[in-house]
């Protein structure tokens, strides 16, 4: 219990003996699946409501905007914690699913994608607004292609550079939401290790073994970061307007 750091334990050992670095990288595991997961269907979620808003318009674009406006103007917070703490079972769910490992894991991502899919909603349908307009969408509309021709084969594609933007930026802050959950006690539960009960189970030992609580805290703010970053560089590749030398 509580090595330092040695050549069998490069980053010592925590209060049961068990490896820092190897519970980071089976905590890395979880929290980046779980950020990929739900970042990957919010995208979808958000970009199917998005683009029948804008594309549609008229009450079909009110409707699903004012939904939109609702769960933005939602407290993301505490509904976060208020979803994460109903128990499985009496949505009906089986038993045996209720109390498999994994359930914390799938719950986060449900939970999480659910409620974080507006801002992708609101990007593409601006964009999708602007695209119905253009002359190659009037040119298949009068050809005879159908909504949902034009939707997946002239406006979809055309959508990629804010989609890919918005879901890398939004990966960093489904990370953010999975580590704040689990801190709290709500997220991914132990065994399974993530670096939010990571932070969880050092809050005790913060000035006996601060060691402990500064590695997860840090990779979640390098991760998270690194995510900005990777969002803002795809945001200069991929839009049109760039100027390259």
């Amino acid at each position: 219990r509580f090595q330092p750091p040695s050549a069998a334990h490069p980053l010592g050992t925590d209060e049961l003996g068990r490896d820092v670095l190897a519970r980071l990288l089976f905590g890395a595991r979880v929290s980046l699946a779980v950020g990929f997961a739900a970042a990957f269907a919010t995208a979808v979620l958000g970009t199917g409501i998005g683009l029948a808003a804008g594309y549609f318009g008229g009450r079909l674009d009110a409707v699903l905007m004012r939904i939109t406006d609702g769960v933005i103007a939602l407290p993301l917070l505490p509904l976060l914690i208020v979803l994460a703490a109903v128990d499985p079972e009496k949505l009906g769910l089986p038993r045996a699913f209720a109390e498999a490992e994994t359930a914390s894991l799938y719950r986060v991502i449900v939970i999480v994608s659910l409620l974080g899919w507006t801002t992708v909603a609101r990007l593409v349908r601006a964009a999708a607004l602007s695209l119905r307009e253009r002359p190659f969408v009037l040119a298949a509309r009068a050809q005879g292609a159908g909504p949902g021709r034009i939707m997946r084969v002239h406006v979809l594609p055309n959508l990629a550079s804010p989609i890919i933007v918005a879901t890398t930026l939004s990966a960093g802050h489904v990370i953010l939401l999975e580590s704040v959950l689990s801190f709290l006690g709500l997220g991914i539960q132990p065994p399974t290790p993530s670096w939010g009960n990571l932070l969880a189970n050092a809050q005790e030992l913060v000035w006996s073994a601060p060691a402990l609580a500064v590695y997860p805290g840090l990779l979640i703010f390098v991760t998270v970061v690194a995510f900005n970053f990777v969002g803002d560089g795809l945001q200069d590749a991929l839009d049109p307007r760039e100027t390259r030398g």
